[in-house]
């Protein structure tokens, strides 16, 4: 079976989705070099940090952190860009991976009581075949032991891309409803809410609101990039 194996990689090389070169032997998605060119937000501190501070006045969450800045042009949004609309969805568990053995070390996310993606609208999720963050939840609720839960919340409206929005048109499109099936579900309860990339928060916000009718329900919040 080895041998087979490295017969197809001998002529069908995985490559680096940044460079496109080989990768090598314990490389998935991103080679070495490329991952250390990526630009990590190190925040350290998760309850008062850039991600945290864009929702103050707005509503109250527990904690919050986002691994990378996003940035134009950038590897980031290369990565991002490829994990969303060409199906290479190795990258959600490359960074579900990462972002897994992080909060597995540091314990900060250990009383979540559930995982919740933000969903895409039935529309959408036909189209593109998946949701983009649900491999990444998944590799996440293996390192936090707990569950992903991606029946509940629900997209009601169906919005266009807003990958080349500005940021003032993401902020003002309050198109974006959401719906939440049995509150009771989560009361008393922790989420910790997940999405690609986070820029001026209105749609987490727009989930969040749902999870008010909740009784006691606290919400966090985690993502793969930051928009600076």
């Amino acid at each position: 079976m080895r041998i087979l194996k490295d017969l197809f990689y001998l002529f069908y090389p995985k490559l680096c989705t940044v460079c496109e070169l080989k990768l090598v032997e314990n490389e998935t998605s991103i080679c070495t070099n490329c991952r250390h060119d990526l630009p990590l937000t190190n925040f350290l501190e998760y309850k008062d940090n850039k991600v945290t501070q864009i929702f103050y006045g707005r509503f109250l969450i527990e904690k919050a952190y986002s691994l990378l800045f996003y940035r134009k042009k950038g590897i980031t949004q290369k990565l991002i860009h490829d994990l969303k609309y060409k199906g290479n969805e190795e990258i959600g568990i490359f960074f579900g991976n990462w972002l897994g053995e992080i909060l597995k070390e540091n314990k900060e996310f250990n009383d979540i009581d559930f995982i919740i993606p933000v969903p895409l609208h039935p529309k959408k999720l036909k189209e593109r075949g998946y949701n983009q963050v649900t491999k990444f939840g998944e590799r996440l609720s293996e390192y936090l032991q707990t569950p992903l839960v991606e029946d509940y919340l629900i997209r009601i409206s169906s919005t266009k891309t807003q990958t080349f929005k500005s940021r003032f048109e993401r902020f003002s499109n309050n198109g974006t409803k959401f719906m939440l099936q049995n509150h009771t579900h989560f009361n008393n309860k922790h989420i910790l809410l997940i999405d690609d990339v986070i820029t001026t928060g209105a749609t987490i916000e727009a989930c969040a609101k749902e999870f008010r009718n909740s009784e006691n329900c606290k919400i966090s919040i985690l993502t793969m990039a930051y928009t600076e």
